[in-house]
């Protein structure tokens, strides 16, 4: 389906009244996005209501996002965030794309906009800003993404447009994945930045990086991307995951001296470019990336 492209922001900021908000997802009641869109949204001197709408929690199939989606339009909400497994497949349920969501054929953001419903992705300056602040002064140079979904899409065209990465190695268990994707990055970026492996333990070796951009390791679905003995200490490693912070493959990662990234600095990030979307109002980052570690802080005290 070919969409629209549209203007990413609201006109007119919303000044008053409730605004609901929420997530759909899987797996996704330890989310911190609520906290962080209802605090950010109390300075602004607005009252938000944000949800979740987690399918395995509530029993639902993922043929009902259709009506989910309908039923939060219908409710009066400003928008939706959208996760795992769904950045793909809510799509075809939209009116429009944002020229970043078009162009990684991807969704994290959802707008309801004078009864038009516009996707957006933020997921992809959430992580380059995550990167920059986490990892400063360090080039991506080759990198091996493991996971090649919607978050995936998002994080290789990162790595590629904004952090001048010299070459994404793409692994997915599904080979379909990561040969739609390479499909897609190398007509944008050139087919000499990009490959697909299947073997990520032999492509690790020619990597300077690694990148977990799949669920695995998520509360829901532990364990490891990639064999711990394919991380070695000269490597980058960075997890999207961000609930837990602290994933086995990072772990393993710190423990053989590596430098690394969790998932919190994408987190925020996107949040950040989120409430945007819903509000119209400019977020202040530095109290969102504060919101969230008092959010971590508060939970293991």
């Amino acid at each position: 389906m070919d969409l629209p492209v549209t203007v990413p922001f609201r006109s007119q900021p919303i000044r008053a009244g409730r605004i609901l908000a929420g997530l759909l997802g899987r797996g996704i009641l330890e989310s911190r996005t609520p906290w962080l869109q209802e605090q950010e949204a109390e300075a602004h001197g607005l009252r938000m209501v944000y949800s979740l709408f987690d399918f395995t929690d509530r029993g639902w199939a993922d043929a009902d996002l259709g009506e989910v989606v309908s039923a939060a339009q219908r409710l009066g909400f400003a928008g939706l965030n959208v996760t795992f497994p769904f950045k793909q497949a809510v799509i075809p349920l939209l009116d429009g794309l944002s020229d970043a969501a078009a162009g990684i054929g991807a969704v994290n953001t959802i707008a309801f906009v004078d009864g038009r419903r516009i996707g957006h992705n933020t997921d992809v300056t959430g992580f380059a800003a995550g990167f920059q602040l986490g990892l400063p002064d360090t080039c991506p140079g080759t990198v091996l993404q493991l996971g090649c979904g919607g978050a995936g899409s998002a994080t290789a065209h990162a790595l590629l447009g904004l952090l001048d990465a010299a070459r994404v190695m793409l692994y997915d268990p599904d080979p379909d994945r990561s040969t739609a994707l390479h499909a897609q990055l190398a007509a944008r970026y050139g087919a000499d930045r990009v490959s697909v492996t299947q073997h990520p333990e032999n492509a690790a070796r020619d990597a300077d990086g690694l990148l977990n951009a799949s669920p695995v390791g998520m509360s829901k679905l532990p364990g490891m991307p990639i064999a711990a003995a394919a991380i070695e200490a000269r490597h980058w490693v960075a997890d999207i995951i961000y609930f837990p912070l602290e994933t086995a493959f990072l772990a393993e990662a710190r423990a053989k001296g590596c430098r690394t990234l969790d998932g919190s600095g994408m987190a925020v990030h996107q949040a950040i470019d989120a409430f945007a979307i819903f509000t119209g109002s400019k977020p202040d980052k530095d109290r969102m990336r504060a919101s969230f570690f008092a959010f971590e802080a508060a939970a293991f005290d």
